[in-house]
C-alpha cells in the first residue's frame, strides 16, 4: 500500500528547493566570498534540504522514513570517497614535506624557456596541479610568480592568466589527488582510476589544442629571461634536499595506477613511501614541524603532524611559503562536510521525486549519445552559473543524470567524464562562482579579462560533445540498448 497516496511534484514545485539553494548561495558567497565553503554553503544546503523535506511530506505525501533512507544511502555511497579524501590529505602533506613536489617543481620549472613563455607557463602549472591536485594552490603560488615574469616579458594580463588557469585546471581535472576528480567519480559510482583514464580521451586533445594556440601566439613575442625563476629555484633548493631519488614516489604511484591497484591502496602506499623518504631526505623539516624540540621520536612526531595537520615552512620567500604549506587530513574536513550536506540535499530531492521531475525535461533531448552528453554539459554549466559552486554542481549533475544514463545503457564513466568536462573547468570562468572569485582575486585579473584566453577551459565542454558525436570509446549495455530500441519502435 506504500506510495498509493503519493503525488508526483510538478516541475515548478520541484524547482523551489533549487531556487532557494541558488538564492541563499548567492547571499552567502556575496557575504563570505571564498570562505563560504568553511560552513556557510553547508548550512545553505541543509536549509534547502529541510525545505525539500517539508514539501515532500506535505505536498507529495512522502513518508519521512523514505527520505531518511535515501539520505543514508547517498551518504553511504560516498564513504569510499571520504576515506580517499582523508588519505589524500595525508599524501599531499607527505609529498610536499618529503620533497617530492618541490623536486618536481624544481626540475619542471626549468622547461620555462623565455621564447615559449605561454606554453611553458601552461605546462609548469599543469605539472604542479597534477602533482598537488589543487588548481587553487597552483595559481596562488607558482601562478603568482609566472604572472610577474609574464608581465616583465611584455605579455598582456589576459594571456598570462589564461595560460596559468588553463594549466592549473588541467591538473585539477585529471589528477587522482584532486577533490573534484574524486567527487565526480564517487557521485557517479565510477572507480577513480577508470574515471581518470577515460578523462584522457577528451582532456588530452583539449590541452594539445590549447598548447598549439599558446605556442603560435608566443612565437610573435620577443621574450627575455628574468632572475625571478632563478630566485624561486634557489629558495627551493636551500629549503629542501632536492634529489632525483625522490622521483621514485611518483614513478611507483604511476606504476600502481597502470597496474590498476585499488585507489585507496595506491594512495596509502604512496603516502607511506613518501613518509619514509621524508625521514631520510628532510629530517630537518620534520624537526621544524615538530617544534624544534630534542628527544626521542621528534622526527616521528613531525611526520605524524605532516600527515594529519597543517605545516608552515619558512623558506625566506613569501610565495614559496604558501606553496610548501600543507593542510593534511584536517584540511579535507570542510570538503567532506560539504559533500555530506550535499548528499543530504540530493537524497531528499531523489526521495521526493523532485529530481525525477526535473530530469524528465532532458529525456526529449537524449535519444542519441550526443544528445545525452550535450544535455549533461548544458546542465552542468547551468548549475555552475546558478549554484556558484563546483562541488555542488558536480553532485547535482551526477545525481540528476545517474539514473537516466543507467536506463539508457551508458557506462557510468561517460557521465563522470562529461560532468568534469562541463563543471570543473568552467567554474573559474564565472565571476560569481567561488572559483572565479578566488582566481580573479589571487591573480588581480578580472574574470572578464582572462575569460577569452582560458582556451583549455573553453574547449573542454565542446570537446566532450564532439567526441560523443563520433561515439569514440562510448559503449552501451546491450540489454538496455535493445530494450530502448524496442520501446522507441513501439512508440513510433
Amino acid at each position: 500500500m506504500e506510495g498509493q497516496n503519493r503525488k508526483k511534484p510538478s516541475i515548478v514545485v520541484s524547482l523551489i528547493p533549487i531556487m532557494v539553494l541558488v538564492g541563499l548561495l548567492f547571499c552567502t558567497i556575496r557575504i563570505f566570498g571564498s570562505g563560504a565553503l568553511e560552513g556557510g554553503s553547508q548550512i545553505v544546503l541543509l536549509t534547502s534540504t529541510a525545505i525539500c523535506c517539508f514539501i515532500a511530506l506535505i505536498i507529495s505525501k512522502i513518508e519521512w522514513r523514505e527520505i531518511e533512507q535515501a539520505i543514508v544511502r547517498n551518504i553511504a555511497g560516498i564513504a569510499p570517497a571520504i576515506l580517499i579524501l582523508l588519505i589524500i590529505g595525508a599524501l599531499s602533506g607527505a609529498w610536499m614535506i618529503g620533497g617530492i613536489v618541490p623536486t618536481l617543481i624544481y626540475y619542471g620549472i626549468q622547461i620555462l624557456h623565455p621564447s615559449f613563455y605561454l606554453v611553458s607557463a601552461c605546462v609548469v602549472c599543469a605539472i604542479v596541479s597534477v602533482m598537488t591536485g589543487s588548481s587553487w594552490t597552483t595559481i596562488a603560488t607558482i601562478g603568482i610568480a609566472l604572472l610577474g615574469i609574464g608581465q616583465a616579458q611584455g605579455f598582456s594580463l589576459g594571456w598570462i592568466a589564461g595560460a596559468i588557469i588553463s594549466g592549473a585546471y588541467f591538473g585539477d581535472k585529471i589528477s587522482p589527488l584532486s577533490d573534484t576528480t574524486i567527487l565526480a567519480s564517487s557521485v557517479t559510482g565510477t572507480p577513480l582510476f577508470t574515471h581518470v583514464r577515460y578523462l584522457m580521451i577528451t582532456t588530452i586533445p583539449s590541452m594539445l589544442i590549447t598548447l598549439v594556440i599558446f605556442a603560435v601566439v608566443g612565437f610573435f613575442y620577443e621574450t627575455t629571461a628574468t632572475d625571478q625563476i632563478t630566485l624561486y629555484m634557489s629558495s627551493l633548493k636551500e629549503t629542501f634536499n632536492i634529489s632525483l631519488w625522490l622521483l621514485l614516489v611518483p614513478v611507483a604511484t604511476i606504476v600502481m595506477i597502470v597496474k590498476k591497484v585499488p585507489s585507496i591502496v595506491t594512495l596509502f602506499l604512496s603516502t607511506a613511501l613518501a613518509g619514509i623518504l621524508a625521514l631520510i631526505f628532510q629530517p630537518q623539516l620534520l624537526q621544524e614541524i615538530a617544534g624544534n624540540i630534542d628527544g626521542f621520536g621528534v622526527k616521528f612526531k613531525g611526520l605524524l603532524v605532516t600527515f594529519y595537520g597543517g605545516s608552515n615552512i619558512d623558506t625566506g620567500n613569501i610565495e614559496l611559503n604558501d606553496l610548501v604549506s600543507t593542510r593534511g587530513m584536517a584540511g579535507m574536513l570542510n570538503t567532506i562536510w560539504l559533500i555530506i550536506c550535499a548528499m543530504c540535499f540530493g537524497g531528499a530531492m531523489t526521495a521526493s521525486g523532485m529530481l525525477e521531475s526535473i530530469t524528465s525535461l532532458f529525456f526529449r533531448f537524449m535519444k542519441r549519445t550526443v544528445g545525452a552528453v550535450a544535455s549533461t554539459v548544458v546542465s552542468g554549466i547551468f548549475l555552475n552559473l546558478t549554484t556558484a559552486d563546483q562541488y555542488i554542481s558536480i553532485i547535482l549533475t551526477g545525481n540528476m543524470f545517474k539514473d537516466i544514463y543507467k536506463e539508457k545503457g551508458y557506462e557510468s564513466r561517460l557521465l563522470s567524464r562529461t560532468t568534469e568536462d562541463a563543471v570543473t573547468v568552467t567554474s573559474p570562468l564565472i565571476p560569481w562562482n567561488t572559483c572565479g572569485m578566488t582566481q580573479a582575486t589571487i591573480l588581480g585579473v578580472s574574470t572578464f579579462t582572462y575569460f577569452p584566453y582560458c582556451f583549455f577551459n573553453l574547449i573542454s565542454p565542446v570537446m566532450s560533445i564532439l567526441i560523443a558525436s563520433f561515439g569514440y570509446k562510448i559503449h552501451k549495455n546491450y540489454h538496455h540498448s535493445v530494450s530502448n530500441e524496442i520501446n522507441e519502435a513501439i512508440e513510433k
